[in-house]
């Protein structure tokens, strides 16, 4: 989708419109949508006021381009496949939550550092490549000239929004902000960075801290309390993300003479999955209001890793594009040529899906079964009331 060309105006007076919009009724007749239906003759509404995204380079957009930071996407071939080009998505094209928000009938929605006017009419993206739930996660990333701005950890995430929060609350007011806060979903994919760019990393003093189990606790417990923080700020429709097969990406792959995916990783993972579900049921029966869900990313990727030629896939054990064996060593290289087919591949570069395994697991998030939202799909929860309290 090319990136529409707008003047550099305030966020607040067009979000306002939109969020004045659910408040009072307007824009969809009967307070489920607001703003301009899309598609021919108003059929596709948007089921949803706003989409607030938080997490990493899995789902970040744009929001390290022009930070001093080697964990950046914003030159061909990445977005060779996206009508807007090399945006800072770190795909061929595609991102999970571009899918997922086409689906609610939302637009793309735009990284916080680069959108202005009406891109910002119906969310923002704060994620970041190399963040984590730490803040610690992903210092490998940082500038020498200027370490502290290598990436955006997760509470520095939360404070982005709480920025854009403040601005809507200021001139709307804190009832109307809330109600309409409410309706919003806020997606949510962080970890994989605390395991590939801190926990596995050897420069990190954290694997000889703790045990897989107590390093999925700390995460955890870290993360309750951010989720909680939003939820403090007015968050109640919740979509959080757990960490897929990542003993099996290519730049894992890369590191064994026989390109075999790690069990060793795979199973480290584990723990980290257990405990964002078992919070998930505890934040749900804790937390007045809100309802969280979770998608099982874990056994999308198994799914698609052991029956490939069901989704169409050919290609599962190296990148599209990538350096070295499993073109896993190296990630994507600027100018280099990536494979052709790019379609018959579930994997774009050394650690991130290509657009179509995107795709997939995006229209599985928004309707797919228990199997793999957990308790209830994207859409049910677009569509799920919430008491106000």
């Amino acid at each position: 989708m090319a990136k529409p060309s707008f003047s550099r105006l305030s966020l607040v007076p067009l979000l306002l419109v939109a969020l004045v919009n659910v408040t009072s009724g307007q824009g969809g007749g009967d307070g489920e949508t607001f703003g301009p239906e899309r598609g021919a003759g108003g059929t596709r509404r948007e089921l949803v006021p706003a989409l607030f995204i938080f997490g990493d380079s899995l789902i970040d957009n744009g929001n390290n381009n022009n930070l001093p930071s080697f964990a950046k996407a914003n030159y061909y071939p990445y977005g060779i496949d996206f009508q807007g080009g090399a945006t800072g998505r770190f795909s061929n094209g595609y991102t999970m939550v571009d899918e997922i928000a086409e689906l609610l009938g939302l637009p793309l929605i735009p990284a916080y550092s680069e959108a202005s006017g009406e891109e910002m009419l119906h969310g923002v993206n704060y994620a970041s490549a190399a963040a984590g739930i730490l803040d610690i996660t992903g210092r490998n990333f940082w500038s020498v000239l200027c370490e502290q701005v290598g990436r955006i950890p997760f509470n520095q995430q939360i404070r982005n929004y709480e920025n854009t929060l403040d601005q809507i609350t200021d001139n709307l007011g804190a009832d109307d902000a809330a109600r309409s806060i409410a309706r919003c979903i806020f997606f949510v994919g962080m970890g994989s960075n605390d395991y590939l760019n801190n926990y596995l990393m050897p420069n990190y003093p954290t694997q000889n801290q703790y045990s897989s189990q107590q390093f999925a606790d700390l995460l955890v417990q870290q993360y309750t309390t951010q989720l909680t923080r939003l939820y403090n700020l007015g968050a109640r429709k919740f979509v959080v993300a757990g960490l897929g097969l990542m003993g099996c990406i290519p730049n894992i792959l890369a590191q064994d003479q026989n390109g075999r995916c790690s069990d060793t990783v795979n199973q480290l993972v584990l723990p980290f999955n257990s405990n964002v579900k078992t919070m998930i049921n505890n934040l749900n029966a804790d937390l007045p209001g809100a309802k969280f869900i979770y998608i099982d990313v874990y056994r999308m990727f198994y799914d698609i890793l052991t029956r490939p030629t069901n989704y169409g896939f050919s290609v599962i054990d190296r990148g599209c594009c990538g350096v070295g064996r499993n073109s896993g060593q190296i990630t994507c290289l600027p100018f280099e040529t990536p494979c052709s087919n790019r379609n018959q591949y579930v994997f774009w570069d050394a650690f991130h899906p290509t657009e179509r395994v995107n795709v997939i697991m995006g229209r599985e998030s928004f309707s797919g079964n228990s199997k793999y939202v957990y308790p209830m799909n994207i859409q049910q929860l677009a569509n799920l009331d919430l008491p106000t309290n």
